[in-house]
């Protein structure tokens, strides 16, 4: 299937098409009065017909605004490491939530992106009957080069009843979480790896769950091509 999709059981396959695919981070946090707009704004990309062909959205959850007195459950260091890691690449003083980013690049706009022209080659991600996936691609371009590939475990419809931080006494909701992340090298297009999926995490499937996957240039964190689809 090309980028959508919903598996239920067995073996399913995810490929997107030569076209780059949009990866959309959201840095959000439970502990930000201001994030519960933005993931709002995240949740109703479920229902878009462009999703997953398109586009793939993440919410990373940043940990951050725990110091305030509520410690998000979906929060994690490395996601924080993450968005720094950005602030750094752009030469910005600090990082902040809710927090978006569009292939790399920091992004304020509030409507999605316009479909991509650009023809980078195809990512393609099996996950087997145990739970491994299965990673190749296919590069238009034909020099070899060292590649990065990122396998994210998200979860959907998790609900958290906040009872301290900016956010007291509300009921809040996510979609798109990350949940889990590995990172495996790639020697060059055309290879495959085999990643473990890791769906660790409060009420993982709550709401469903889906995976997406990523190629980078090794050691870079600009993302040359995405896919992902539906797990259940």
């Amino acid at each position: 299937m090309i980028g959508s999709g919903r598996a239920f059981a067995g073996e399913v396959t995810f490929e997107s098409g030569p076209t780059k695919t949009h990866l959309i981070e959201l840095y959000t946090s439970e502990g930000c009065s201001s994030c519960p707009p933005a993931e709002m704004w995240l949740s109703k990309l479920k229902n878009e017909p462009k999703l997953w062909r398109d586009f793939i959205p993440l919410a990373f959850h940043v940990d951050y605004w725990d110091r305030l007195g509520w410690r998000d459950p979906y929060a994690a260091k490395s996601w924080t490491s993450r968005q720094q890691e950005y602030s750094a690449r752009w030469n910005a003083s600090s990082v902040y939530t809710p927090g978006f980013v569009l292939d790399g690049r920091e992004w304020r706009n509030a409507s999605l992106p316009v479909v991509s022209r650009e023809t980078v080659g195809t990512l393609k991600l099996t996950v087997t009957n145990d739970e491994t996936v299965v990673v190749t691609f296919r590069s238009s371009e034909n020099r070899g080069r060292m590649l990065d590939v990122h396998v994210a475990t998200l979860g959907f419809g998790l609900s958290t009843d906040v009872t301290a931080g900016e956010n007291r006494g509300r009921k809040l909701q996510h979609d798109f979480v990350v949940l889990a992340l590995v990172n495996e090298r790639l020697p060059s297009a055309g290879d495959e790896v085999r990643v473990p999926i890791n769906s660790a995490g409060p009420n993982a499937n709550a709401g469903g769950r889906a995976i997406a996957a990523w190629i980078t240039t090794a050691g870079e964190i600009e993302p040359i091509q995405v896919v992902g689809g539906w797990l259940r």
